[in-house]
């Protein structure tokens, strides 16, 4: 299957004005790989609050907390369905007998049809079943660290921030540890900053969807009481679920339940590193914790919210027209100055920590509550059992682009 690889320029569309066209580059912007954090401040800061990129195919990007927050909420304007009925009708039409659309739900879906797939998912990750899984969570971070801690040095993403989420996720779901090695590469094959057609993008799902099918198999027949056996019990609208709906459910929450945390841990370590009066002031007062991954989440979040017009709307001062594709780009709605003053700054006693890392609207995030467990037991545990860490001088940090916006590595050291 093909995987674009390199940007499509696209000629500016009649009906959008001159002054909104910015030179973006979403999957390859030079500054936004050698420093995201200050790029986004810049984007949020001197880009027009909706502008038009003629990089990726052309696309709509909008930068402001305000506007971000409404679009997320007005789902009819802005869609999460990647395709029309009509679009994806001639890709059924065009498949074999054995073949499928990969489609992660409830996650590309508009009401009501979206508020019908989510309910099952409300149940199984109500916040009282996430803390049950914080005893287990604040194990396994101890046991990474604790593995890295007499060596005086570690590339964090890889020793910690990749596998913790990982495993967190298998055994969730009743997965084989052994698999882990697996699910990692799929994370990096996921991750890539290659602009991929429609067919990339859908093997990208089914090597997730593929990884999985045998345990879901197995917990149809023989539950264990996981989240898949549990997933298994429950119905949409009256309807038993089949394979096909069990496996995009997986494929969201592998999606998200891995490649979120791993980037907001990469980036609140590497804050912390670069900021040792941080660590002291948390190490002096752990309560504080929960405040200081707020305001992380806010500086430094990591997911763009894509969506499809709806319908032509004129939104904040662009005419955007149905079909054309629109990025919510939560990272830069996050620093946005009129929102947050001086909002390249961490500040752990800000007054307004809300953010909209975990979206808005009918698609806000309903894995927060575990992120936020993961985030703050790590946290805890890497304060409490490392000395004072800070980077390495000689391995700055870079960072990957895309959908999702994190550090590619983070080298820390300590005495």
């Amino acid at each position: 299957m093909a995987t674009l690889t390199a940007p499509r320029i696209v000629p500016k569309p009649d009906h959008v004005a001159d002054e909104l066209v910015y030179d973006y580059d979403m999957y390859g912007d030079p500054a936004l790989n050698a420093n995201a954090p200050e790029r986004l401040v810049d984007l949020a800061t001197n880009a027009p609050p909706v502008f038009w990129t003629p990089h990726n195919g052309g696309m709509w990007f909008v930068t402001r907390f305000r506007l971000v927050t409404e679009a997320g909420r007005n789902w009819e304007a802005f869609s999460s369905e990647p395709f029309t009925p009509e679009e994806a009708a001639a890709m059924r039409a065009a498949m074999t007998a054995d073949e499928q659309i990969y489609l992660p739900v409830p996650i590309l879906l508009d009401p009501p049809i979206h508020t019908k797939w989510r309910k099952p998912l409300n149940i199984v990750f109500a916040p009282k079943a996430m803390m049950a899984m914080q005893k287990d969570i604040r194990a396994l971070a101890v046991r990474l660290i604790e593995g890295v801690k007499e060596q005086g040095h570690c590339e964090f993403m890889d020793a910690i921030g990749e596998p913790m989420p990982v495993q967190v996720f298998l055994e969730m779901f009743g997965l084989p540890l052994e698999q882990q090695d697996e699910f990692r590469r799929i994370v990096k094959d996921h991750l890539s900053e290659d602009f991929g057609e429609v067919e990339d993008q859908q093997r990208k799902l089914k090597q997730m969807a593929d990884v999985m099918k045998d345990t879901l198999l197995a917990r149809r027949e023989n539950p264990t009481g996981d989240l898949i056996s549990r997933l298994w019990d429950t119905d949409v609208d009256g309807h038993a679920l089949t394979l096909e709906d069990m496996q995009n459910y997986c494929i969201l929450l592998f999606i998200a339940g891995l490649d979120t945390v791993m980037n907001a841990m990469g980036y609140g370590v590497r804050h912390m590193a670069a900021n040792p009066e941080l660590q002291e002031e948390l190490r002096a007062d752990p309560s504080l914790i929960p405040e200081a991954a707020e305001e992380l989440l806010r500086r430094y979040s990591f997911v763009n919210s894509m969506r499809r017009a709806g319908k032509d709307i004129h939104f904040g001062g662009a005419d955007i027209r149905k079909g054309e594709r629109v990025v919510l780009y939560n990272p830069a709605a996050n620093v946005d100055p009129e929102e947050f003053p001086d909002p390249g700054r961490f500040d752990l006693h800000r007054e307004n920590k809300a953010h909209v890392t975990f979206a808005s609207g009918p698609h806000r995030c309903l894995g927060s509550h575990l992120a936020r467990i993961e985030l703050q037991t790590l946290y805890e545990e890497v304060l409490a059992r490392l000395p004072a860490f800070r980077l390495d001088p000689d391995k700055p940090v870079t960072y990957r682009c895309g959908p999702v916006i994190g550090p590619r590595a983070v080298h820390i050291r300590w005495d």
